[in-house]
């Protein structure tokens, strides 16, 4: 593993370590639910402001440039957690946090693809699933086992960003530094011609994929406790996991399918699994809720990969820092609207309430976006460039092809069009391998 991925899941481990510490923080500071989920969204929002201002910037300063200043502002908020005592404290860490991590976000994303096209885009799907999973079951075990949770947790966060920053100074560059740095932080979305039919379809389920994730990292606690009379820290911590951590499996198990049965399966799974944890507040059954966060997980993972590996080779070198802002931009912020607005439910008319508009919501966009990519898929193969457009080579074998322009590897093309129906028939007749696109598309784009 790199070292640019190891610094990605401790940014992402960070930003779900204070999840278990929630409901200690709500007792301490008498806050509502609705402050707490305020805390918890500070930090989505922060970061994508950061992505919307910074999000390129990493092509005109280099990626180990931005991901050390990153480390640094990490830092800096560590320290503000370690000294918190009230809500404002609080929110002022989540803020400097999310703008950390945003900073090194695309930085750190866009270094990976730079240096494998497919295990990048994996790699980009897995960390921030990875990342969470092990920082709110290693945060929930310190706290079940701590005597100053709080101090003990933000300790060890503090010795790891550190390390990290030191060794920082030893990542490779991958990509060549250029002007335009100060012309790059006007807050736009950067996304690419190419991908951006393929985003919008994409983006329900981005935003179901990530208001599960947001909900169950600041309510699911509580939830948790309710269901199961308990208040003990690992019960949060074990939700969060099940979640999280099914979703890393299942992007490592989906690595060789097609992007386009990731995208669907886990389309359907986001429904399902929402669908079980909103009946087990019904019955009040904890093994219900726990299942039904497994089957979420599915869906965590299979749909955020998915829509990775739809639209990351969309993008040229020169774009990736700026499509993968979009894409998170758009991920961060289902992170933290849907949050906010559970706990006003929450705090108005009850947790289960909350958990039941809530899951309606998800599942509703979960089927819309299906809805959409089994449409876009039946009504039409992929459009071809414009004439006379020539794409820029990408290196390596890559899994896409239900949307969008394909480009073909080691070479330029005029012509993208693969018909996505035609590859799903070879795969699913076993004529071909899920690794072997490359020979796909050549072969249609011979009309083989």
């Amino acid at each position: 593993m790199s070292l640019y991925a190891l610094i990605a899941i401790a940014f992402l481990a960070a930003s779900s370590a204070p999840t278990p510490l929630y409901p200690i923080y709500q007792d301490e500071l008498a806050a509502s639910p609705i402050v707490m989920t305020v805390v918890f969204a500070t930090y989505p929002v922060a970061l994508m402001l950061a992505l919307l201002t910074g999000g390129s910037l990493s092509n005109h300063w280099g990626r180990r440039a931005v991901v050390s200043g990153a480390l640094g502002l990490q830092i800096v908020a560590v320290i503000v957690f370690l000294s918190a005592d009230s809500a404002t404290l609080l929110v002022t860490a989540r803020a400097l946090q999310g703008f950390a991590t945003g900073a090194a976000t695309s930085a750190f994303g866009a270094a990976l693809v730079d240096l494998h096209e497919t295990r990048g885009s994996v790699t980009n799907s897995i960390v921030p699933i990875a990342g969470m999973a092990l920082g709110a079951l290693g945060s929930s075990i310190v706290v079940a086992t701590s005597s100053v949770p709080a101090t003990s947790v933000f300790t060890i966060l503090l010795v790891v960003f550190g390390v990290l920053l030191a060794t920082s100074f030893f990542l490779p560059e991958t990509t060549t530094p250029r002007p335009g740095a100060l012309q790059s932080l006007a807050p736009r979305v950067r996304i690419p011609g190419a991908a951006r039919g393929a985003t919008w379809t994409v983006a329900p389920v981005l935003v179901a994929v990530w208001a599960v994730g947001g909900f169950v990292m600041s309510l699911g606690p509580n939830l948790a406790g309710e269901l199961t009379g308990s208040d003990s820290a690992l019960l949060g911590g074990w939700l969060v996991f099940a979640v999280a951590g099914t979703g890393a499996v299942t992007v490592l198990a989906l690595m060789r399918r097609p992007a386009m049965f990731a995208f669907i399966t886990g389309s359907a799974a986001l429904a399902a699994g929402l669908g079980m944890m909103v009946a087990a507040t019904f019955v009040d059954s904890t093994w219900m809720l726990y299942a039904g966060a497994v089957v979420s997980g599915y869906g965590f993972g299979a749909g955020f990969q998915g829509a990775l590996r739809t639209v990351l080779p969309l993008a040229g070198a020169a774009e990736r820092a700026g499509l993968l802002a979009g894409v998170y931009v758009i991920s961060y912020l289902a992170n933290a609207l849907p949050s906010i607005g559970a706990g006003i439910v929450d705090t108005v008319w009850g947790l289960r309430v909350s958990v039941d508009v809530f899951g309606t919501v998800v599942i509703a966009l979960a089927l819309i976006g299906l809805i959409g990519m089994a449409r876009s898929s039946r009504v039409r193969g992929l459009q071809p460039e414009s004439a006379g457009q020539r794409a820029e080579p990408l290196h390596g074998s890559f899994d896409v092809g239900e949307l969008g322009v394909v480009r073909l590897v080691d070479g330029h093309s005029d012509v993208a069009g693969v018909n996505a129906l035609e590859r799903q028939r070879r795969l699913d007749a076993g004529e071909i391998a899920a690794d072997d696109v490359d020979g796909v598309i050549d072969r249609c784009l011979r009309g083989v």
